[in-house]
């Protein structure tokens, strides 16, 4: 008997000796590190030019852009630049700073057609002056006139850069076709073609296929708007 109670006490401690392992176990400690570690992706230079320029109402946007009407009042219609003002929207559109790009900062004004006042002949009511709007945008208006001004290139997009109560400014992006480096450069010399001759008054530039309506609209409804609205009468919208 006294030899079974010597053997019980060394079960008992065999049993109780690992109840002490847990203690040593730090494993929820480095999982909450590594959430703390991870983030987004990194972001460059190309997304804060985009997110400055979509508050423009912004407390230093506001003060850059009334200095750039009180420069931009006084130069003429058309300016050449040397760089674009919005580089994030230009490198969108196709814009290379290489030999054969060039961009021209075009002042349109705003607001309707501009009517000669009738004198006699009709009711005031019925004198067509107020109220009366052209189909074509103001942005399409400014790439039309940019490609007359300068007639050895081609108007491959444009982009807004301000605006106050009389005009409107837009960044013409155009491209010499005839250009070596131009043509030599397989990701923009298919403007090079002749099918994109006179492609701003043709409406086949961005802004010009928006407002032939052929961006947002497809399907029932938009059956006159392809392949363009003189192939259907001119029965589109």
């Amino acid at each position: 008997m006294a030899e079974e109670a010597k053997s019980a006490p060394k079960k008992e401690r065999k049993m109780k000796a690992p109840a002490e392992a847990p203690a040593a176990a730090p494993a929820p400690v480095q999982a909450a590190a590594t959430v703390v570690k991870k983030g987004g992706p990194a972001k460059g230079m190309y997304h804060y030019i985009g997110e400055a320029w979509k508050d423009v109402d912004s407390d230093q946007m506001k003060k850059l852009m009334w200095q750039r009407m009180v420069d931009w009042r006084k130069e003429e219609t058309f300016v050449r630049v040397r760089k674009p003002l919005r580089l994030d929207k230009a490198r969108a559109l196709g814009y290379k700073a290489k030999q054969g790009f060039v961009i021209v900062r075009a002042r349109v004004r705003k607001g309707g057609l501009r009517k000669h006042r009738i004198r006699k002949g009709r009711k005031p009511k019925r004198k067509g002056i107020l109220k009366i709007t052209m189909k074509k945008n103001i942005q399409r208006i400014a790439e039309e006139r940019t490609s007359k001004k300068y007639p050895n290139l081609e108007v491959l997009a444009s982009y807004w850069v301000g605006e106050d109560g009389r005009h409107k400014w837009f960044e013409i992006i155009l491209v010499d076709v005839n250009h070596p480096v131009i043509k030599s450069d397989p990701k923009i010399n298919w403007i090079c073609s002749s099918k994109h001759t006179n492609r701003a008054i043709r409406g086949l530039t961005p802004a010009g296929k928006k407002g032939r309506g052929l961006v947002r609209s497809r399907g029932i409804g938009a059956e006159k708007v392809r392949p363009s609205l003189r192939a259907h009468d001119r029965k589109g919208t």
